[in-house]
């Protein structure tokens, strides 16, 4: 007991020393939560839910930083950042830019828990935009490109046989002035364009496994058969190895499946189901083992669900939306997943969650994450809370000629070798990372037209890759016949002007009503929106006339739609809450019925 007191008081004076060494950069807006943003506790939530530890030790918290010529060492730090929070951001502590000529170095020294000893050490590094380069105690363990997809590092051979050990991170990023994908990053923000995310932006962790340990895991549902396939990658390879997997409801056993290292498990599922659905979101809980001559290598805990997305035709012959052989018309908002405070970071958990559980308040059963992918943990929350996510592609790269209203005659882009590199390798990334989150009933490889390519052959390989989805192509861009979905752009108001007989017609982005709030402003000019009213009821009645108009539309052939957007985000005022999520911009009552009302329009 006393000893569990001394170490709870110790940590706490080092959570105060750590406090008073940070406080947030810059005189920007920020959110309630920026508040609760502890440099001793920073994000402490096992970063991936779908593929959990019971031993684990978070990194996160105040590194050393310094900002080079790209090619040069730093001579010192110059200061200290909190990580996982990027180096412009304001809950960094520095709120600095890097650019394409300069890199960012990291640097922080850790011990390995002495119950971790014989095992092997796993780093973990949740996002790092763009390439990050790693050294343990000046041993180069191993580099990553991609700024939106985890990544991890055996370091075991680097450590030290007892003591401290260093971490050294070198992070470039060209931002705009790369091919590489990028979402809505520039190195000069204005309009719908952002402010440059760089260096860590997710949760840095380690975690000791043995030798022969689980790598991934890829769950899939089917339905019509009541199965579940689940397929273990693991470390080694022996005939050895037995994979074992458990699936209960709540703590109650409900199905099990067994299968020899590299072999797909198939797992009968009960009779009786329970079947995923934003009105039901139910989840089973999952339990994978690895044992080696009966003896247990490796424990991962996890959860699926039992889920079906397609399409069909109607009785009118109209192609539908599916969710568990069902019709179902998907609604909700353009979410971009941005922070006054942490720009690509949310300062906790609960406004991670925050955003999810608003956009279930107003109505919505979908959120479409554009050209940004979240980290592991909202995918969790919209699994738990129930919202179908469609997941966009972060756009990278320039843009050919544009033709939104009939299929595509020109020319694509022409993408250099480098560039297409990077665009397929971080897409199979996202697929893989992003696979086993039942929320997640779209891909979306093109928003418009931005760095388009390819479409036919991008779109086949993305179905290819996961059959279990649908594909949209190219949400209000060049459009080709292929994939699921034929998906328009339309503002500010809803307008079908475009048909597709034999897919899905969607309105993927409509709306942008803007209200620049004062006092809740990420800068005092220069704020815009598609329209633009001056108090929330005004926006209230745009927003409910716009909703009648698409509800009008339904039974004409639109089959999901996407309003823009979740929050103002920088310059833009066209969300429903304010950037720093303080005031909710809409009158909450009369957008959740109008919103239920379209949800609901295709129930029979």
């Amino acid at each position: 007991m006393k000893k569990s007191i001394l170490v709870t008081v110790l940590a706490a004076a080092l959570g105060i020393s750590a406090q008073a060494q940070w406080h947030p950069a810059g005189d920007k807006i920020k959110t309630a939560w920026a508040e609760q943003v502890n440099p001793g506790n920073v994000l402490p939530e096992y970063p991936r839910p779908v593929m959990e530890r019971g031993e684990w030790k978070n990194l996160n918290g105040l590194w050393n930083y310094a900002i080079t010529e790209r090619g040069a060492a730093p001579s010192a730090y110059e200061g200290q950042i909190l990580v996982p929070f990027a180096v412009e951001s304001s809950l960094s502590g520095v709120g600095k830019t890097c650019g394409p000529n300069k890199e960012l170095w990291y640097q922080r020294t850790f011990s390995v828990p002495s119950a971790w000893r014989g095992k092997r050490v796993m780093l973990n590094f949740g996002a790092v935009d763009w390439k990050a380069d790693v050294w343990v105690n000046d041993v180069k363990v191993g580099e990553h490109t991609g700024g939106y997809t985890p990544f991890s590092l055996d370091i075991t051979a680097a450590l030290a046989a007892k003591g401290d050990n260093q971490l050294v991170v070198k992070v470039w990023d060209p931002t705009d002035r790369g091919p590489q994908p990028r979402g809505k990053q520039v190195n000069r923000p204005e309009g719908i364009w952002y402010t440059a995310v760089s260096g860590i932006w997710q949760t840095v962790w380690m975690e000791p496994v043995a030798d022969s340990h689980i790598t991934s895991l890829r769950t899939t549902p089917d339905i019509d058969h009541n199965r579940l396939t689940v397929d273990v990658s693991t470390s080694t390879c022996c005939p050895q190895g037995v994979v074992e997997v458990k699936v209960f409801d709540g703590k109650q056993l409900v199905a099990t499946g067994k299968g020899l290292n590299g072999q797909t498990i198939d797992i009968r599922m009960p009779a009786d189901a329970k079947l995923w659905s934003p009105a039901s979101p139910f989840l089973y809980s999952m339990e994978v083992v690895l044992k080696e001559n009966g003896r247990v290598t490796d424990k991962i805990d996890s959860y699926t669900a039992m889920r079906k997305y397609s399409t069909r035709r109607d009785a009118d012959g109209i192609v539908r939306l599916q969710l568990n052989n069902q019709d179902i018309f998907q609604f909700g908002p353009l979410d971009q997943g941005w922070w006054p405070d942490g720009l690509y970071t949310a300062p906790t958990d609960e406004a991670l969650a925050y955003d999810v559980q608003k956009t279930k308040d107003f109505g919505f059963n979908m959120i479409r994450k554009h050209v940004k992918v979240e980290p592991a943990r909202w995918y969790t929350h919209c699994d738990q809370i129930g919202m179908i996510v469609w997941q966009d592609m972060p756009s990278g790269d320039r843009e050919p000629e544009w033709q939104m209203y009939n299929y595509f005659t020109g020319s694509e882009l022409n993408r250099s070798e480098e560039s297409e590199y990077h665009y397929r390798k971080e897409w199979k990334e996202i697929m893989d990372c992003l696979y086993n989150y039942p929320c997640i009933g779209v891909w979306i490889p093109f928003n418009e037209r931005w760095g388009q390519f390819k479409t036919e052959e991008i779109v086949a390989w993305t179905k290819k890759h996961d059959p279990s989805r649908l594909v949209n192509p190219a949400s209000g861009g060049n459009h080709f016949p292929c994939g699921d979905i034929l998906d328009l752009h339309h503002y500010p108001n809803p307008s079908l002007d475009f048909y597709d007989a034999g897919r899905a017609t969607v309105l993927g982005e409509y709306g942008g009503i803007g209200m620049a709030l004062e006092g809740h402003l990420w800068e005092p000019n220069h704020n815009w929106g598609y329209v633009k009213f001056n108090t929330p009821e005004e926006v209230t009645k745009e927003y409910v006339d716009y909703a009648n108009q698409l509800y009008r539309l339904i039974p004409r052939g639109f089959s999901a739609a996407v309003y823009t957007q979740t929050t103002d985000v920088e310059m833009e005022v066209n969300g429903l809450m304010t950037y720093d999520r303080k005031v909710i911009k809409v009158n909450e009552e009369k957008v959740k019925a109008i919103n239920t009302q379209i949800c609901n329009s295709l129930k029979k």
